[in-house]
């Protein structure tokens, strides 16, 4: 993506050209001559660390060139008015009217929960929830008091929805920054990612950990943001080497971070760790681990601990045992079947796998033996292949893509790949060299030829929502 240089900073494209169209393409929900706070937020890619990163794991993160773009204009009433434009493409209400007073009945801020449900009322409005959850969530956190007035909302973003790159993340950042500005609000990047979460597990009710929010936030261009989710330590920003690229093909298999396959093996997951912190507690075994099941090894697991967590458990009985598996974003089913051995077992080894990914990475230089990078490769298959062996998240066309790139192999500059984010489809990661783009369309075209899916080919980065900031416009 070309970028254009404005007061030392580089504003992508898009916002630019957000900024000198948005009386054209939203002159009639706007007022002339009162400021508008236009934020950018980045989809994210992957690159190792999935679902490992509510168990504490260490992720890699790095930002893609689609993004979602929001301006927001306060408002001399108490509306809040939204507009999402292409959204109508997929069944949706792309103008949405709302109210600052609906948030409270009987002059009390409502509860997330009543606030959820106020928004599933209607499934073609339902989206608004990633936007004007911020205003309760907000209010909750008690950053602000109380809105003394509304806002326009109006949203144009180029995300894939529902290709497991974070097109939600994106939106709920960009928002929440936009909303920042535009009302003087004072909260830092770490607290911004975390009010973000809380929209999202919360207000939408889709049980995501942190690492979406952080990368879309505190991202950087042709950087990989390294991140330790205890809750959210950020590491290191990891250069990728000058020969080589990482790329998305998006399987057009759409992924629900809010589905019954993540919330359960999710669930699983936390009754895992609540099986093994309750066990050290039972038999008066200091506990090392800071509530955080990646700070178990992978040789304290297998030595110590596989054996004590069951392969699989009732809800019922696990509730009756040890009453709750303490995640605040998932509800155990009682009579759903969970499998915590090995959905337990997949976060302590991928935070190791991903530890690893980052060393090899660091310790490789553009001319060096592709060693290195092989087995940087060999860690994303082995994180693809536990996806799907542990925890039931893989699906068969991102196999199809993974196994398409397998074959070509590090003798045609292919090295590895992986699903990402939440799994059951999605996008797939590829590590690569940086002269295979032709390849590249090849197993896109191959693909669609196993499938009749056409894949969406995600090249490339862009700045973080944090390094940009936001631009302030208003027209006659």
């Amino acid at each position: 993506m070309e970028l254009k240089k404005k007061r030392q900073v580089l504003y992508p494209d898009d916002l630019l050209e957000y900024k000198s169209k948005v009386k054209l393409w939203f002159g009639g929900l706007f007022a002339p001559e009162r400021e508008i706070f236009i934020a950018r937020a980045p989809a994210r890619l992957d690159v190792m660390g999935g679902i490992a990163d509510y168990s504490g794991s260490v992720v890699l993160q790095g930002t893609l060139n689609e993004a979602a773009i929001v301006g927001i204009q306060r408002r001399r009433d108490k509306r809040l008015l939204v507009k999402s434009t292409g959204i109508e493409k997929e069944g949706l209400q792309t103008i949405i009217n709302y109210h600052l007073d609906e948030f409270y009945e009987s002059g009390k801020l409502k509860s997330f929960e009543t606030i959820k449900n106020d928004f599933k009322k209607d499934p073609q409005c339902s989206w608004v929830a990633y936007v004007l959850g911020a205003f309760p969530v907000l209010l909750k956190e008690k950053i602000i008091n109380n809105f003394a007035s509304g806002a326009t909302i109006c949203i144009k973003s180029n995300i894939p929805i529902g290709a497991g790159v974070a097109s939600s993340a994106a939106l709920e950042v960009a928002t929440m920054l936009a909303l920042k500005f535009a009302y003087d609000l004072s909260f830092d990047a770490f607290q911004m990612s975390k009010y973000c979460q809380m929209v999202e597990n919360f207000i939408v009710g889709a049980p995501c950990g942190i690492m979406d929010q952080m990368a879309s936030s505190m991202g950087k261009q042709n950087r990989l943001l390294a991140l330790r989710c205890q809750p959210h330590e950020l590491l290191k920003m990891v250069v990728i080497p000058s020969n080589i690229q990482l790329i998305g093909i998006h399987s057009r298999v759409k992924h629900h971070i809010g589905g019954s396959l993540y919330s359960q093996t999710r669930v699983a997951t936390f009754m895992g760790k609540k099986i093994i912190f309750s066990y050290l507690k039972e038999k008066s075994i200091h506990n090392p681990y800071n509530d955080y099941l990646c700070n178990v090894s992978t040789e304290e697991w297998t030595e110590k601990y596989k054996s004590v967590v069951p392969e699989q458990i009732r809800g019922d009985e696990f509730i009756e045992k040890y009453e709750t598996h303490e995640d605040p974003a998932t509800k155990i089913e009682p009579g759903k079947t969970y499998y915590p051995q090995k959905t337990a077992e997949h976060p302590v080894f991928e935070n190791f796998r991903n530890q690893k990914f980052i060393k090899l990475l660091e310790t490789y230089f553009p001319g060096d033996s592709k060693e290195n990078l092989i087995q940087a490769g060999n860690l994303m298959y082995e994180s693809h292949d536990s996806y799907s062996d542990n925890c039931g998240l893989g699906a068969k066309e991102t196999d199809i893509i993974v196994n398409l790139v397998k074959k070509l192999g590090p003798e045609k500059g292919f090295y590895g790949a992986k699903i990402t984010g939440g799994g059951s489809g999605g996008t797939v990661a590829i590590l690569a060299d940086k002269n295979v783009d032709d390849t590249l369309k090849n197993i896109a075209t191959r693909y669609h030829d196993m499938t009749k899916l056409k894949p969406y080919i995600f090249w490339g980065s862009s700045p973080g929502a944090l390094e940009l900031g936001t631009i302030v416009t208003k027209f006659e």
